[in-house]
């Protein structure tokens, strides 16, 4: 028998038990009790929460969820800082990279002190394993920035309902606000998730308005992936891209059109001028001889100092790969001091 029928079969059984624990009971032998008093107050039925019921649209169809949910299990890779934000510590977090406790980095660690909830269990970053998150007893399932496919959606569904990816964006290119939001909507906090959006909204804001002469210039962020052949450009769809546009750089429109359907692309060492534009951010840690490559090295932008490396121990690293309603303040606010000596320099 398949995982998935023998977890049918179980959640089937399951089904049947609670079915037979709620029984009613027989009826009472002792007397009735007396009617209450002409003067006591009627009791008070309790009323809907007015958030609930709420049904999310995704890639695979949409999601209704009645009530608000306590038992919360990710399998998406970022989600867990909205949930911080709003005041949820989720049961289950997915592992991306890093190895943090419940993969929760340094930006949400003290949001998950102060809430004093456990810490998450952390699921594997490969396939999934349904048996063990059935096991967890989620209330909800969340894969926003993800790309679960329609036949894990289909199994996960299963065992709670589950929200996918947005349709209207490419698999792990889901914006930083649209997680935000719909997290708030799971939880019936829309108001305070709009009020977060805001707040992060207007740090960009502020930070535009600081480098002028960084408005409308071409800026990119790339990874070494595909050494030694190739190196990767995150595309404007992607988090770490929509950082950049967020700032009020330009994106490059060849990078998108390189892109195509994915969150970026692959670019050959031979087409090193791609990047030779205003602004790159490189991260992880860059092999030495791609910095040492002439193709490279000789660029105007390496040779006027209008690079930033942010290596795979820089926290910032981290910030820009999350992108979130909590590691973009801190990615702001640490990439400062870079911003203002570019500024400088187009300024001249």
């Amino acid at each position: 028998m398949s995982k998935r029928s023998t977890l049918v079969s179980l959640l089937f059984i399951l089904a049947l038990l609670a079915a037979a624990c709620g029984a009613p009971a027989p009826a009472a032998t002792s007397a009735p009790a007396e009617p209450a008093a002409a003067t006591e107050a009627p009791a008070v039925e309790p009323t809907a929460d007015p958030a609930f019921p709420v049904t999310i649209e995704h890639k695979h169809g949409s999601t209704t969820i009645e009530a608000a949910p306590e038992r919360i299990v990710l399998v998406g890779l970022n989600e867990q800082d909205a949930l911080l934000a709003l005041g949820v510590v989720p049961v289950a977090t997915r592992e991306w990279y890093g190895e943090r406790p419940g993969a929760v980095f340094e930006w949400g660690q003290d949001e998950l002190a102060a809430l004093g909830g456990e810490t998450p269990v952390v699921l594997s970053g490969g396939a999934l394993n349904f048996e063990e998150i059935a096991a967890l007893e989620p209330d909800v399932i969340i894969g926003l920035y993800s790309g679960l496919t329609v036949e894990e959606y289909a199994t996960l569904s299963q065992i709670a309902p589950t929200v996918a990816q947005p349709a209207d964006y490419v698999d792990w290119g889901v914006p930083w606000q649209q997680v935000t939001l719909t997290v708030g909507q799971i939880l019936g906090k829309t108001t305070e998730a709009e009020a977060l959006i805001a707040g992060v909204e207007a740090r960009f804001a502020a930070a535009r308005e600081q480098f002028p002469a960084v408005q409308g210039v071409e800026g990119v962020v790339a990874t070494p992936w595909g050494y030694p052949t190739t190196y990767y450009v995150y595309g404007s769809q992607d988090s770490r891209g929509r950082f950049l546009t967020s700032l009020g750089f330009a994106y490059p429109p060849i990078i998108d059109e390189l892109a195509g359907e994915d969150f970026g692309a692959s670019i050959s060492y031979e087409r090193f001028d791609i990047i030779d534009i205003d602004f790159l951010i490189w991260i992880d840690t860059l092999p030495a001889d791609l910095l040492a490559n002439p193709l490279y090295a000789n660029l105007a932008i390496v040779q006027e100092g209008r690079v930033v490396y942010l290596e795979n121990t820089n926290p910032v690293y981290d910030a820009l790969n999350f992108s979130t309603v909590l590691s973009i303040p801190f990615a702001i606010d640490e990439l400062t001091p870079a911003l203002e000596q570019l500024n400088q320099t187009l300024s001249n």
